[in-house]
């Protein structure tokens, strides 16, 4: 039987899941380039953002090159929580095809 309550909430969103999923295929990301991959609003890309970061799932870094710039990057944290969800979502995958 699946354990449904272990699909991790806080990544099931579909905002926040997308930024996850971008985040574990690169090492880091501005928020420029956040905002323009998953064509979201710069309110709606913080608060997914901030609610990620406040988990601890992602770390933040502020550089000022020729202007300030937001990088944001998995954590140890943050990568485990992710490979925990996607391995909830293959039972859940490997139970449909039965």
């Amino acid at each position: 039987m699946i354990d449904f309550s272990k699909l991790d909430k806080l990544i099931h969103e579909k905002g926040r899941l997308a930024i996850m999923t971008l985040l574990v295929a690169r090492k880091e990301w501005r928020f420029q380039d956040l905002k323009s991959e998953l064509e979201m609003s710069d309110g709606n890309l913080i608060t997914h953002l901030r609610a990620l970061y406040k988990a601890g799932y992602v770390s933040m870094a502020k550089e000022v090159e020729k202007r300030p710039q937001t990088k944001y990057a998995l954590t140890k944290k943050g990568r485990k929580a992710f490979q925990d969800y996607l391995e909830v979502l293959e039972q859940i995958l490997d139970a449909g095809k039965s």
